[in-house]
């Protein structure tokens, strides 16, 4: 117990300050590590990842609420959009949780896998979404949030790289397009969190300490620390190079799929 305990408060700070360098959730360095160090503990093979995506989105929903509030505070979010899309992204992590449940641990390894070098591709070349004229109606809105629900739920992220892209697609400036992605990723990680803990409350075979899918002493230690470096990374992030940042992030997403490749 310690020792998750120790290595989940290093994961959350180290998580914190990626997630303010990058203005991205932790949950791509979290699932990854967090598998990881189940697996050590000896955590059943078939609860692995689906505990490392629960765990995960719980603990975005900590960060999620600082980082809503700063952006707010600075006027950055739009409210009606966030409010469009909030009924599709509740729906779409509630069914991703669902799915994942319903899927075995290894296809939501590869699928983890997979999305991992999606964003490392991203980041390495630095793709960044262009602007386009895309009519964004409400059905179109309602359809793409459930689809951004779904994937962030299974993979167990705040939902950053898919809401921006779509955003400024719409012509959405990208500073408000991230300040909306923040705070849509607040519905995701509650709905998807939730969703979870009631899909895993008649599971047997669960470890100690666990409320549903998520493995409480990992959720507190990873979320609370985490809380407390995000605002570094925000300070660092005006100091460092973005581009040589997200190279070497880049790198570190290339070796977790690789670990979880032959997990």
């Amino acid at each position: 117990m310690l020792d998750i305990i120790v290595v989940s408060s290093v994961l959350g700070m180290v998580s914190g300050v990626l997630a303010g360098l990058f203005g991205i959730g932790g949950g791509l360095v979290i699932v990854p590590v967090l598998a990881v160090l189940f697996k050590e503990q000896g955590f059943s093979a078939d609860l692995i990842m689906i505990m490392s995506v629960a765990t995960s989105l719980a603990v975005i929903s900590f960060t999620a609420v600082s980082s809503v509030w700063a952006h707010h505070r600075l006027g950055s979010v739009i409210w009606s959009k966030v409010v469009r899309l909030i009924p599709g992204i509740i729906i779409g992590s509630a069914l991703g949780a669902v799915v994942a449940k319903q899927i075995s641990a290894d296809a939501l390894r590869i699928f983890l896998v997979v999305f991992l070098l999606y964003v490392g591709v991203q980041m390495a070349l630095q793709i960044s979404p262009k602007a386009g004229l895309v009519n964004q109606s409400k059905p179109l809105d309602f359809c793409v949030a459930i689809i951004i629900g779904l994937l962030s739920a299974i993979v167990g992220i705040g939902g950053g790289t898919l809401t921006v892209p779509y955003l400024v697609r719409g012509q959405m400036l990208m500073r408000n397009a991230v300040a909306v992605s923040s705070a849509c990723g607040l519905p995701i990680a509650i709905a998807g969190a939730s969703s979870y803990i009631l899909l895993g409350l008649t599971v047997d075979n669960l470890p100690a300490g666990s409320f549903g899918y998520i493995y409480l002493p990992a959720f507190l230690a990873t979320g609370l620390t985490s809380i407390v470096t995000a605002p570094l990374g925000a300070k660092l992030a005006h100091r460092l190079s973005a581009q040589k940042l997200k190279r070497y992030f880049s790198l570190l997403l290339f070796v977790m799929a690789a670990k979880l490749t032959w997990f």
